[in-house]
């Protein structure tokens, strides 16, 4: 591209995102009609001067004036705020009960820790519970922690989930429960996982931190197991500075959050509850602990800016929809790459390529080009996360070889997906990647 970044901002400055009625069909595409629509708004969003850059921010006005209404009241730690969006998050998702804390890692504690202090669920320290060799970390660490033990299984190279076809065969004596990852968006093949759940009488337990908006037939993922959890930081398809949610429809499950969110206290459960009577004395229950529990609650800034961000999610997701359109429209031909198979609704986190055949094993050369071109990449998520150091600290055992992960991990990376219409920016990446092999 011949266009320097400051030019590339000043076409269509004019033309914000949320001044356009919706977004040009990508149905019919076309690649002289080709527009930049990254305006003046989201120059200003685009971090280290980068074209492309990994995510932007969705906040307008309405958040900062959520910010600075909490600010005026003087109330900032958990409240009113934070239940307001527990609640508005949980009827948008049709799920009883959200549970927020600060952060999505925090969110896997508080729900594994839950499962395992719960008498009435059969998940107890030394069980065995199935991940996936490709997540974030904090899917596995709250295992630890817990005094459960991991049992990895590799991935499928197409969804980047888990490979379905080798969960039954890795089951042992000690498997207690499934743990899905939906990765970058894209849902597991959960009726395949519902149907071995059942027979060999597993519990299903989801991180959808990086899936929020996505659906398995109809349904939204995170809501599909027994409980699920969900990330609210920047790079996410709502963000809240930081924050993170669980939800559930097990009313003594969701007591078990309650508790353990906020030291293990009693005073956030109800009068009659599943846990602990209480004395009905409001000072003597004040400071009562009942659960060995932990400080993860969010603020009520946090809350606010998730009030404001969750009635936004329909259109986020929608146009990140089209942005994945296009992007396979860009390179679903092409021999070079392995791009992530949408399995029925995804929510696009962001576009993986898996290099192959010409460009495979340049991946360092590649990564390197498209930074020099103002592209923002990563790994995707951890690659195979077994071969991190962090692993010597888990308890954990490995069923099969991992040739998937292990492709992934070093000749995967993936670019950045958001709620603006991008197709300038796939269109410069692709660019960039056939001039790279053409020099080969």
């Amino acid at each position: 591209m011949k266009e320097t970044n400051n030019q590339l901002n000043n076409k269509n400055k004019e033309k914000s995102f949320f001044a356009i009625k919706g977004i040009q069909s990508k149905n019919n595409f076309d690649q002289e009609k080709i527009t930049f629509s990254m305006s003046k708004l989201v120059s200003k969003k685009c971090r280290n001067n980068k074209i492309y850059p990994l995510s932007v921010d969705t906040w307008d006005e309405k958040e900062i004036f959520a910010i600075k209404k909490v600010i005026s009241s003087g109330n900032f730690t958990m409240g009113d705020k934070v239940k307001t969006f527990e609640k508005n998050f949980a009827e948008h998702l049709n799920t009883k009960y959200a549970v927020m804390v600060n952060s999505g890692s925090s969110a896997n504690l508080v729900m594994i820790s839950s499962l395992v202090y719960n008498k009435d669920i059969d998940l107890n320290e030394g069980d065995e519970v199935i991940v996936p060799s490709l997540s974030w970390a904090t899917t596995y660490f709250p295992l630890k922690q817990c005094n459960l033990k991991a049992r990895f299984i590799d991935i499928d190279i197409e969804t980047l989930n888990i490979d379905v076809a080798k969960i039954e065969n890795a089951i042992t004596k000690k498997t207690r429960a499934i743990f899905a990852v939906n990765i970058l968006g894209n849902p597991v093949a959960f009726d395949k996982i519902k149907k071995i759940c059942k027979r060999s009488n597993l519990l299903l337990i989801e991180d959808n931190c990086e899936s929020l908006g996505a659906k398995y037939e109809g349904k939204y993922t995170g809501t599909i197991g027994l409980a699920g959890t969900y990330s609210f930081y920047f790079s996410h398809h709502i963000h809240t500075i930081e924050g993170g949610m669980i939800t559930t429809n097990d009313e003594k499950l969701y007591q078990h959050m309650l508790c353990l969110r906020a030291h293990g206290w009693i005073r956030d459960l109800p009068d009659k509850n599943h846990i602990i009577n209480k004395s009905g004395n409001k000072f003597e229950d004040c400071f009562k602990f009942a659960l060995p529990g932990y400080n993860l609650r969010s603020s009520e800034l946090n809350a606010a800016i998730g009030i404001e961000q969750i009635k936004k999610l329909d259109t986020i997701i929608n146009v990140r929809r089209k942005n994945a359109s296009y992007f396979n429209y860009l390179f679903n031909n092409s021999d070079d790459f392995i791009l992530q198979k949408e399995n029925s609704y995804s929510s696009w986190f962001g576009f993986s390529l898996i290099l192959k055949n010409k460009l495979e094993n340049k991946r360092n050369e590649i990564v390197r080009e498209l930074e020099l071109k103002g592209i923002e990449t990563r790994p995707i998520v951890s690659g195979n996360f077994l071969k991190n150091p962090a692993v010597k600290y888990l308890d954990y055992s490995k069923f099969g070889t991992f040739e998937n992960s292990d492709n992934v991990d070093k000749n995967g990376f993936f670019v950045g997906n958001n709620h603006l219409d991008i197709s300038y920016q796939l269109q410069h990446l692709k660019n960039i990647l056939e001039d790279f092999k053409n020099k080969i």
